[in-house]
């Protein structure tokens, strides 16, 4: 059994507000010596006892173990067995760092149950459990867990909130890998992006004048081009990965069964993706969504969403696309992530999905919602600034880098009204630049009027950007172009682009769906071409002319680039599955 000790204190990498549901979470300083200080108050909802009839009633779906004292009954980077219920006995949680280092998170006892995220999804634990004495438990797998859930509201309530809860703590308290690298390295602004919105606890450690590094370093050696470097919790050391990398060693990224057959694939896990998702899920249908970086898409990147139905005070990106994702997980949605989709193809009635791992997977219908990429000045050799200075959303890792600077941001739509409001409380000044005369026909009204009234922030409007210039391999200055004043030089190391956005449709190539003249996905039946493998005026509003390939959100032509636009997309696309698996159930029948 690891020692129990009080690791040094480290600098938080996701914001605990980022991942609520259901709850608003305020963060307090870094320095709070309790596991989970800022959730002291919802201590009874995170670790609830459970009634006797609560207990009979999950007894329904759960299996009996028993477990000697000092036995594991689960180990951090080891897929646990599922939630355990335990109905005597006493059992310590603590998280252990990748030098055997330990920090008591809490103790169980009887009617108490085991678990957080993982327990609901089959993904490696966080967190050791360790019998203190002899115990007797109820295991739930993830799918009796779901079960669960669905079977019974209000146990099922008590349960999830507890579950988000406590990965809350674990976020906030910076439990889990550690990185270490220096804060305004490209890959490691990428590598905290990554698992800030994955809501994965993680931790960062300066590695120029952070104490917690020298010990991390102790007899380890490294050259500049290793860093960041990322302790893992099973002892693993990754010298400067990339997301997949370190996603595949954490074992997020699922392995799947070649014989098994999705209801509905979906490729994106933005706001249209997770609502077809979750809809259909719910409706009982197999679903496996497929995003190369993270829930939400860009709608995750929004510093807050003011305009949203059904939230007046507004919500972050990053919160209403946790809170969908949990929904998604709660239905049993499987989710892989980072995994992306080379290519489509559709053989005998039947989707194959080629996956960037490598793998394969087969599905009856597909949806496509993978929305679309930034995108990117016409400037010469742009690329060599990509998160060296440049930056395409606005979170709490950008605010603490631009703290106190001059920044510029290029965009006029409401994503960058969204940034402008929440970054001008960190910088010294905002310079905005767009093509434009006004903010008028491109930003909501209360954005701008918002904007009119931050003393820091200044529009140019008729500019366009013309060239960067870098000094250490990092942005120093940027040249802008007036359209009637010549042009302009601004000292900034920080330069936002808002600019819009191309549609990520390279996957879909092979397929041969028809795309409008700027690239994006047409769906129904006055786009179908009689040449196309299609039943034409049997296509569904939301069906391409390939049968079965259905598209949403972003990347669908004509659609509205809204976030309610696109929910609204999610939850249509699930009736017109339906309609579609019903049709060629009946053509089989008949044929």
């Amino acid at each position: 059994m690891p020692a129990l000790v009080c690791i040094p204190s480290r600098r938080h990498l996701i914001d605990a507000d980022d991942m609520t549901a259901n709850t608003a979470v305020s963060t307090n300083s870094p320095e709070s010596d309790h596991p989970f200080s800022s959730l002291e108050h919802r201590q009874h909802q995170m670790f609830p006892c459970l009634s006797p009839a609560q207990i009979r009633s999950a007894s329904r779906f759960a299996g009996r173990k028993a477990f000697k004292a000092g036995a594991l009954i689960f180990e951090t980077g080891r897929v646990a067995e599922g939630l355990h219920i335990l109905l005597s006995g006493r059992v310590r949680i603590c998280s252990r760092d990748a030098q055997g280092c330990a920090t008591l998170v809490t103790e169980h006892h009887d009617g108490h149950f085991m678990g957080e995220m993982v327990q609901l999804t089959g993904k490696p634990s966080l967190v050791d459990a360790i019998a203190l004495t002899d115990c007797d438990t109820l295991v739930l797998k993830p799918e009796q867990l779901r079960a669960l859930i669905i079977a019974d509201a209000q146990l099922g309530e008590h349960v999830m909130r507890a579950l988000i809860l406590r990965r809350l703590g674990l976020i906030e308290q910076g439990l889990g890998p550690i990185i270490v690298g220096y804060g305004d390295d490209a890959r490691l602004v990428r590598l905290q992006g990554f698992l800030r919105r994955n809501a994965y606890p993680a931790a960062v450690v300066d590695a120029r004048n952070d104490s917690e590094a020298v010990r991390l370093l102790a007899g380890l050696t490294s050259e500049p081009d290793d860093f960041p470097l990322v302790f893992c919790p099973d002892g693993t050391v990754l010298r400067a990965p990339d997301e997949v990398e370190l996603a595949t060693r954490l074992g997020l990224v699922p392995t799947f069964c070649a014989s098994q057959c999705y209801d509905v694939a979906i490729v994106g896990a933005g706001p249209a993706g997770l609502a077809a998702a979750v809809y259909a899920a719910s409706e009982g249908l197999s679903v496996v969504v497929f995003d190369r970086r993270a829930p939400g898409g860009q709608a995750g990147a929004s510093a807050r969403i003011e305009n949203y139905l059904g939230f007046p005070t507004g919500i972050t990106g990053q919160a209403l696309a946790a809170r969908a994702f949990q929904q998604a997980l709660k239905f049993g949605v499987h989710v892989a992530i980072p995994i992306g989709v080379e290519r489509v193809e559709r053989t005998s009635g039947r989707f194959a999905l080629a996956l960037s791992d490598r793998q394969c997977v087969r599905a009856r219908t597909v949806v496509a919602a993978s929305g679309a990429a930034y995108r990117k000045p016409d400037v010469p050799g742009f690329e060599r600034f990509d998160y060296k200075g440049v930056y395409y959303w606005a979170s709490p890792i950008e605010a603490r880098l631009v703290r106190g600077q001059d920044i510029v941001l290029i965009g006029g739509g409401n994503s960058a009204g969204q940034a402008i409001v929440f970054l001008a409380n960190f910088a010294r000044s905002v310079r905005v630049l767009i093509r434009r005369d006004s903010l008028d026909a491109t930003m909501s009204r209360y954005l701008i009027d918002r904007i009119g009234a931050l003393s820091n922030v200044s529009i140019c409007a008729g500019c366009t950007l013309a060239s960067l210039e870098a000094s250490h391999r990092s942005l120093e200055r940027v040249r802008i172009r007036h359209r009637d004043a010549g042009s302009e030089t601004i000292e900034t190391r920080h330069l936002f682009l808002f600019i819009g956005a191309d549609p990520k449709t390279d996957w879909l190539r092979s397929t041969g769906v028809h795309l409008d003249a700027h690239g994006f996905v047409m769906t129904g039946p006055p786009n179908v071409s009689s040449e196309s493998d299609s039943n034409d005026a049997g296509c569904l509003p939301l069906e391409t002319n390939v049968p079965g390939l259905f598209a949403i959100g972003d990347v669908r032509s004509g659609a509205a680039k809204r976030v309610a636009s696109a929910v609204g997309d999610g939850a249509a696309a699930v009736g017109q599955i339906h309609a579609w698996l019903r049709r060629s159930a009946e053509q089989v029948s008949t044929s």
